[in-house]
């Protein structure tokens, strides 16, 4: 469903962690292992790099078949900083390689955005990384990104859903070879399941308004990283390539969007994560 630059194939769908902590985090974690996920999305800033490796352990998967990411946080930008914290997520989560490593946050004003990137590079040349990506990062950072070293980060992971869909950036993506992934892709507290153009077609096809939602993000060639802690419904997320919308339905669902669509003032020029 969704292939990176050098034509490595990644699942159409991937679990996202946040906030899962804990004897319960492991638990949901290895559940999404057991009902078919193959991606995992953690992050430095999750606190459960550990809670992600003890599910991988437990759910007696072999490594290669289980694609683990994380991220760098903005604290960790400078390329020593950035090496280290890569070493110590490689502790934490147990692994001797991590498939893919973004930087979490550009954090602007900092200045350190394409450093960050560089670090990571350097990771893997040294073998500790397989791929380099970011989040949050918009057009701007990227072609500094590529300008600086001569390529573009594997994905770009990024708030998209139906209030936020994203139109701007995914030309740009596009352009660059960058896959887009989608953080919060069903919208969290601000999820459209009672809105017409998501209910229409979930009534048509017998689904969920939620599997609706991210068919529409891969029908745009979107990769999103819902999170369950709930078997079924990590089951339900997942069971989404047997559904198929119409060019109409995908174009309703983006008209959903407004520029005070983010969840919360996430805006990549001025949010900032340590």
């Amino acid at each position: 469903m969704h292939t990176l630059r050098d034509g490595t194939p990644l699942p159409h769908v991937g679990f996202g962690t946040y906030p899962l902590r804990g004897e319960e985090g492991v638990t949901a974690i290895t559940s999404a292992l057991e009902v078919g996920y193959r991606y995992l999305d953690t992050a430095v800033n999750y606190d459960n790099e550990r809670e992600v490796g003890e599910a991988l352990r437990r759910s007696g998967l072999p490594r290669e078949e289980v694609l683990v990411a994380t991220k760098l946080p903005g604290r960790a930008h400078e390329r020593a900083s950035a090496i280290a914290s890569v070493e110590q997520s490689l502790e934490r989560l147990g692994l001797d390689r991590l498939d893919l490593v973004l930087v979490h946050w550009p954090n602007p004003s900092k200045g350190r955005y394409v450093e960050a990137v560089e670090a990571l590079i350097e990771c893997r040349e040294r073998g500790l990384v397989r791929w380099v990506g970011t989040s949050n990062y918009t057009p701007a950072h990227l072609r500094e990104v590529v300008a600086a070293t001569g390529e573009a980060p594997v994905l770009n992971q990024v708030e998209c859903h139906p209030l936020f869909p994203q139109a701007d950036l995914l030309p740009v993506h596009e352009e660059l070879g960058i896959l887009t992934q989608a953080w919060s892709p069903l919208g969290k507290r601000q999820a459209q399941y009672d809105a017409a153009p998501v209910l229409a077609p979930a009534q048509r096809l017998g689904v969920s308004p939620a599997q609706v939602i991210l068919r529409w993000h891969l029908q745009r060639g979107i990769m999103p990283l819902p999170k369950s802690g709930t078997p079924q419904r990590q089951r339900d997320n997942l069971d989404v390539l047997g559904v198929e919308l119409t060019e109409q339905e995908v174009a309703a669902i983006s008209a959903l969007g407004r520029e005070d669509g983010r969840l919360f003032d996430g805006d990549p020029e001025t949010h900032e994560e340590m």
